[in-house]
């Protein structure tokens, strides 16, 4: 489900992200995204730095070629 606060479409991209003031380098926290929501959420978290990548889950439809 995405982690958009609200929203309850299905999750199709992974935002692995971390703080560097509060997590080592290697430690990745994940935020969920629809389609819709990808941008927004991406764009939240590299306006801070926190943006370390951005993936589609395993068995998503972005998967598909």
């Amino acid at each position: 489900m995405c982690s958009a606060r609200g929203c309850r479409a299905a999750a199709v991209w992974a935002l692995r992200w971390n703080n560097p003031r509060l997590h080592t380098p290697e430690r990745r926290k994940t935020w969920l995204a629809c389609p819709e929501h990808r941008t927004s959420l991406g764009d939240f978290l590299d306006a801070r730095g926190f943006l370390r990548e951005v993936a589609a889950l395993p068995g998503s439809h972005t998967l598909e070629a």
